[in-house]
């Protein structure tokens, strides 16, 4: 058996070290979910000592299957995002076929889908709260009102800043002569916000639309 060389143990370490950029961006995800849980908290308690009939009222005047429908849209987006991962993984930064054709699309493709995806979800909130302001639900209206427009608010500016982190990502790509492991890193550390956020929506849909 030869000898290991400096070489070969440098070669080693360089395999087996963790990316630092996913280390930081997976500890700063610990802190966003505390910040969630945190408004978790507050809208059960809040429902608590008011009592079930205001949120019985109050939830009257929801649209879910509107809002199950622009969920599935977001939690569809995570797939597409994860495409664009598998995409970036084999350093393919555009398609190399057809637009039509699916199987011949690159990051770019499926991160572009994805942002498209993130967009359609923030209109359908804003949408959505317009129905519910001419319904008479304001931030200030009742108590439901308010942590209902400060969990779901917070998550949509989550979510943009998702769809910002996207185009920084497809702007950089495509302005650089080749793909590097260094942007297939970032739009890997970008998908897993984007993983992040999706869930949390699902936890917030499950509490504030279908738990009665």
């Amino acid at each position: 058996m030869p000898p290991m060389t400096s070489t070969s143990v440098s070669a080693h370490h360089k395999i087996t070290r963790p990316n630092m950029v996913a280390v930081g961006t997976i500890v700063w995800l610990s802190s966003e979910l505390m910040f969630f849980a945190a408004l978790f908290a507050m809208y059960f308690t809040t429902r608590a000592v008011q009592g079930p009939a205001i949120w019985l009222e109050s939830t009257e005047i929801l649209n879910i299957p509107f809002a199950a429908f622009n969920t599935t849209v977001l939690v569809l987006s995570s797939v597409t995002c994860q495409f664009g991962v598998f995409a970036a993984e084999r350093y393919q930064a555009r398609r190399d076929g057809a637009l039509w054709k699916i199987s011949s699309w690159g990051m770019r493709e499926w991160f572009s889908m994805t942002f498209l995806m993130g967009g359609f979800f923030i209109a359908g909130q804003v949408y959505e709260y317009a129905h519910l302001v001419a319904e008479g639900m304001t931030l200030s209206s009742t108590a439901y009102g308010s942590v209902f427009y400060l969990a779901t608010g917070f998550h949509g500016l989550h979510v943009t800043g998702g769809l910002i982190a996207f185009l920084i990502v497809m702007v950089r790509v495509a302005k650089a002569r080749r793909f590097t492991q260094g942007q297939a890193t970032t739009a890997i550390v970008v998908s897993y916000y984007w993983h992040f956020v999706d869930v949390v929506w699902i936890a917030l849909f499950a509490s504030i639309y279908l738990i009665k």
